[in-house]
């Protein structure tokens, strides 16, 4: 058997066992059900900054949810913005929330972890629940109680709820879909909610629910203060601290759009892509693996239509984001059958941030990293 064709053949094998396991973490993924009546005191922090073409979907949606519930306050703290993000709140909330001011980050601190911990700050002393929230997300009017209450029925501190992620054009719809089934192809989510490791951990800070006492007692985002991904580094501090929580399936409770076409895209993974693999080599290697199971299957296959293994796996690869697809709200047909080209955009996304970060050129919502 010739070199090419072992390769192909143990990724197709790991690409099969890969599939099993997204199978298996989709069936053991959390959803938050559905309640009625006001639960506790909840404060709702949203961080903005420069949101005002765009922020109104994610308000509109805020207040109903607030009024279903019952029992939140919304606070709204403005990132210095230099448009008109704090009047767009102001007109479509009234009354209804707090609009803050907040303050430029000090050394040593992101612009994302500073706001989201003025929020917290100020938010009001009763609220046992922080719910942060970002603005591209727009909330069903239902989801702070079916939030709230996924926290408060599992033994855990911290719920991500995932919402469902809107793509659009054709960068959006080749990478956007990665991000979940990237965690629920690799991640043991039973495993994850157990232990205490830090290197087992999923968080999306779109819609991310945690316990005030447990927020207080890890140092909240002070202690992710340099954080690009500040919402997975959270979950870590407080596992560092004995705490737990979970990812779960927020596609009935939330939408969210991240970007709009293949320039805001690549700004958006260009961050942050470099950080999310700890190092250069921890980038390879994830990027290595990414090759060996999803890109040599069906590199292999091309080359030779009768190397049934090659098949298996390029047919088991594109299965596994079929799955996750079909759970999660995504596009089935034909955006999974791009699969092999999705992992190949999203290496050269990696590789494009490392180049940004080793130059110093890498900005983060009009600051510099």
């Amino acid at each position: 058997m010739s070199a090419r064709a072992t390769v192909a053949r143990l990724g197709s094998t790991a690409a099969i066992a890969a599939t099993a396991h997204t199978a298996l973490n989709l069936r053991l993924l959390r959803r938050p059900d559905r309640c009625e009546g006001a639960g506790e005191p909840v404060s709702v922090l949203l961080p903005v900054r420069n949101e005002a073409t765009r922020i109104r979907p994610c308000l509109r949606a805020l207040a109903r949810a607030a009024d279903e519930y019952g029992n939140a306050e919304i606070v709204v703290l403005d990132d210095q913005s230099s448009d008109a993000t704090a009047s767009v709140a102001r007109e479509v909330l009234g009354d209804r929330a707090r609009i803050v001011a907040g303050a430029a980050p000090p050394p040593g601190w992101l612009g994302k972890p500073h706001a989201c911990q003025q929020a917290a700050d100020v938010a009001d002393p009763r609220s046992s629940v922080l719910v942060f929230l970002d603005a591209d997300v727009v909330l069903s009017p239902d989801a702070l109680s079916r939030t709230v209450a996924l926290l408060r029925s599992t033994d855990l501190q911290l719920v991500s709820p995932y919402p469902r992620q809107r793509a659009e054009g054709t960068a959006e719809r080749l990478v956007q879909p990665l991000l979940q089934w990237s965690w629920l192809t690799f991640l043991p989510l039973r495993l994850a909610e157990q232990t205490g490791s830090p290197a087992l951990a999923a968080a999306n800070g779109q819609l991310l629910a945690v316990d005030r006492r447990a927020y207080r007692r890890t140092g909240g985002h002070h202690a992710v203060r340099g954080d690009v991904l500040d919402d997975i580094a959270l979950l870590r501090s407080f596992k560092r601290h004995g705490l737990r929580g979970a990812v779960a399936d927020g596609t009935g409770i939330a939408t969210c759009r991240m970007y709009d076409g293949w320039r805001q895209l690549r700004s958006g993974y260009r961050k942050s892509l470099w950080s999310a693999f700890g190092s250069p080599a921890g980038a390879v290697a994830a990027h290595t693996l990414l090759a060996t199971l999803y890109l040599v299957p069906p590199w292999a296959w091309c080359r030779n239509p009768r190397d049934r293994w090659a098949a298996l796996g390029t047919v088991a690869g594109i299965a596994g984001r079929a799955l996750v697809a079909r759970r999660v709200g995504g596009r089935v047909w034909p955006d999974s059958a791009a699969h092999p080209l999705s992992v190949a955009l999203f290496t050269g996304l990696t590789a494009d941030s490392w180049i940004g970060h080793r130059r110093g050129t890498l900005r983060w919502a009009g600051r510099p990293l």
